[in-house]
């Protein structure tokens, strides 16, 4: 077999989330976990304007989330102690040498480390439940990593980061010749351009370590977006500064040249915790749309619109409130996975 991921613009047969249930990403209290109910189905319901939103639902929060969810939403019930679904659940693939067939490929998840705090043993069931549900053919794999961890362009040119799938509490034994391979394997990726490091936020305890979806995506071959910290007051100002100049160097799998553009990030610099990782990066594209994050600044939100709308060509941009889903770990990129659609005979 073939396999090969394909850019997220190609077309979607529909999203895939989990919904929030009592767990690390919630409060102690019901106050400070409305929130993130609220974030989880505002993303969902917008989504769900554009193509099919499918929701995997612990028990305890089917009738929670049936009454905050649009009717179109389709609800999946299964045991959840993780609710990011970009993680823990299954990266699509397809077959380039058998069209119509979907593959979905079951990383080994540890909690982005296996931290103190960290739940995974029912999320590591969700991919094959996922695939299960959509006749997809299951490729397990050894290698820990989260879908977080990775972005393409739909030919062979993958971005990922050192300090992610070469971490040590993730892959002890790993080196990047066997990344590579074991990423050639599963999503067909022929050239890995290897990122130094994540955004400053992000190396804390309830951090990934360095996320790729949080710095740059690929709208397009040779074309990326890259999150823009333009205050040197910020840590991530000198961050950003080095992966321009690193990407603007790079080559993808076809031997082109990458032409950089930039996302900057909103004016705020912190909230009670520190420096903050508000990325407009981490969006989502969706059939005819993109879902983009805000931070409650009106001309920032707008300009990233315009940028990611430029970037998209067709598509128009949706912001909604991330404040939320970040205060918990992550954007709008991480709590949604596309499934591709498949071609028809």
């Amino acid at each position: 077999m073939n396999w090969r991921m394909p850019s997220e613009t190609h077309p979607h047969e529909r999203t895939w989330m989990a919904f929030p249930c009592e767990g690390p990403a919630l409060g102690g209290s019901q106050e400070s976990r409305e929130p993130t109910y609220r974030a989880w189905a505002e993303v969902a319901n917008t989504i769900a304007e554009f193509e099919p939103v499918a929701m995997l639902v612990d028990p305890s929060e089917a009738r929670r989330a049936r009454s905050m969810l649009s009717a179109s939403v389709e609800l999946f019930e299964t045991p959840i102690d993780e609710c990011w679904m970009r993680d823990h659940g299954p990266t699509f693939v397809l077959d380039d040498e058998r069209p119509g067939q979907l593959g979905a490929v079951d990383w080994v998840f540890n909690g982005w480390g296996a931290h103190s705090w960290s739940r995974w043993e029912k999320a590591n069931e969700n991919a094959r439940f996922v695939a299960e549900l959509v006749g997809a053919t299951r490729i397990g794999s050894l290698l820990v990593n989260e879908g977080g961890g990775i972005h393409v362009d739909g030919e062979g040119t993958v971005l990922l980061t050192e300090t992610v799938q070469l971490d040590p509490r993730r892959n002890p034994y790993a080196d990047r010749e066997r990344v590579e391979a074991e990423l050639a394997r599963t999503i067909g990726a022929t050239k890995a351009i290897w990122l130094p490091r994540g955004l400053t936020r992000d190396y804390e305890d309830f951090g990934t370590n360095g996320h790729v979806d949080m710095l740059a995506t690929i709208t397009s071959p040779g074309e990326v977006l890259l999150h823009t910290q333009t205050n040197p007051e910020h840590p991530d100002y000198e961050v950003s500064r080095q992966l321009k100049t690193m990407l603007s160097e790079a080559v993808d799998a076809a031997g082109r040249g990458f032409r950089v553009t930039e996302l900057p990030a909103p004016a705020i610099l912190h909230d009670e915790e520190g420096f903050v990782d508000y990325s407009y990066v981490n969006h989502l594209v969706v059939n005819d749309g993109i879902i983009a994050c805000g931070f409650g600044e009106p001309e920032a939100d707008a300009k990233a619109r315009e940028i990611l709308e430029a970037a998209y060509p067709g598509r128009r941009a949706v912001t909604i409130e991330a404040r939320p889903i970040f205060a918990d770990g992550g954007g709008i990129h991480c709590i949604t996975q596309q499934q591709p659609k498949v071609a028809t005979a």
